[in-house]
């Protein structure tokens, strides 16, 4: 991953609401949620909840599918498991005490 696709996802964490939505998403694994439903769980309006979507999906962090009228979305685990293995990939690598 480079580092500006690293930048763009953190960018789009640092922010209280896309953050619960993610996390929200991750504990719904696969199968992700309804935006309905993130929206009546969060207590956030569908309009807000469409805008912090939009941000999440552009960063790559969450899949968008249709199912009849609904737009399910679900965390991109791939993505976020890079996120994550960049920020830890060298942890203590100059610090002998933390093999």
């Amino acid at each position: 991953m480079e580092e500006k696709d690293i930048v763009a996802a953190l960018s789009a964490l640092a922010q209280e609401t896309r953050l619960r939505v993610f996390r929200l998403l991750v504990i719904a694994g696969r199968a992700g949620l309804p935006a309905g439903q993130i929206a009546e769980e969060l207590a956030i309006t569908p309009n807000t909840l469409s805008f912090h979507l939009t941000h999440l999906k552009n960063a790559g962090l969450v899949l968008v599918r249709r199912e009849g009228r609904s737009l399910i979305y679900s965390a991109e685990y791939g993505r976020m498991r890079a996120v994550v293995g960049y920020l830890t990939e060298n942890c203590c690598s100059r610090d002998p005490c933390c093999t």
